[in-house]
């Protein structure tokens, strides 16, 4: 009877604790505004996959162990393959332009001039965080790399006056639970993903943002020019939220040596570098 009991009472265990497993406790859900549209206000790493605070997430490399997670890859920084030979659908000619900036080793990058870094870089360069501010009728994005900014419209239309600018002019739509970001009014300065990856003033970008977690957002952006592409070029990365972070003043001219080291470069060769 006993050894019985202690069957019966092992059997109730076991079930409870599978009962218990099988209800492991659910993800935050997204957060939502009182439209029921996903909410993407907070600051957010670009390129990365790794969850928690900023300095967890990005522990152990870079300057005072402060660097990004190496198993949270930057996408799109200056030491990108040439796009040219990966798989970037460049024309022929085009192709050669960026291999040549590839070989000169990104010495004519625009941001080392403290330029803007443009659209998708700015997105998708995890070496700094970005703020999301959403009101019901408009998106504001900020910078902290180069104190960018967007401000983006829901429902509006590209004015007719647009200034060619490096950050585009963006516009918005909801697809469901993405947001569908439409830019056009580039300038030619900036590089798109990468060493070299130049473009046209014809440049025309569609972002999507969807937050499929409370902690990340993953990003697709499609980018059209006929000037220098064959074809639409698409590429995905994702954000990740960094709750508790804020962002700093960052003045790109101080201090920057850049310039110089640019010039004695063009001037001597990339050879110099390594006496």
């Amino acid at each position: 009877m006993r050894r019985a009991l202690l069957a019966a009472l092992a059997a109730v265990w076991s079930g409870q604790l599978t009962a218990q497993a099988s209800r492991a406790p659910e993800p935050p859900a997204v957060p939502r505004t009182a439209e029921g549209k996903p909410d993407l206000t907070g600051v957010w790493q670009g390129g990365s996959t790794q969850a928690g605070p900023w300095e967890e997430a990005n522990a152990g490399v870079g300057v005072g162990g402060s660097g990004r997670n190496p198993n949270a890859p930057v996408v799109g920084s200056s030491n990108d393959r040439p796009a040219g030979r990966a798989g970037a659908p460049y024309q022929d000619w085009a192709a050669e332009k960026v291999l040549e900036a590839f070989n000169r080793r990104g010495i004519d990058d625009p941001t080392g001039r403290c330029l803007p870094a443009g659209i998708p870089r700015s997105v998708m360069l995890g070496l700094f965080p970005q703020q999301f501010v959403q009101t019901p009728t408009q998106l504001v994005i900020l910078y902290e790399y180069m104190s960018t900014f967007r401000v983006i419209p829901f429902a509006a239309n590209h004015p007719d006056d647009l200034i060619p600018s490096y950050m585009g002019n963006s516009v918005a739509r909801w697809d469901g639970d993405a947001l569908v970001i439409d830019i056009i009014g580039f300038n030619d300065k900036t590089w798109l993903a990468g060493t070299g990856t130049f473009h046209s003033d014809a440049l025309h970008i569609v972002e999507r943002y969807t937050r499929v977690t409370k902690d990340r957002i993953d990003y697709a952006v499609t980018m059209e020019d006929p000037n220098v592409l064959t074809k639409p070029w698409s590429l995905t990365s994702s954000l990740m939220l960094r709750e508790g972070t804020r962002l700093q003043e960052y003045v790109c001219a101080e201090n920057n040596i850049d310039p110089e080291r640019y010039e004695q470069l063009l001037r001597n060769g990339v050879d110099f570098m390594r006496d």
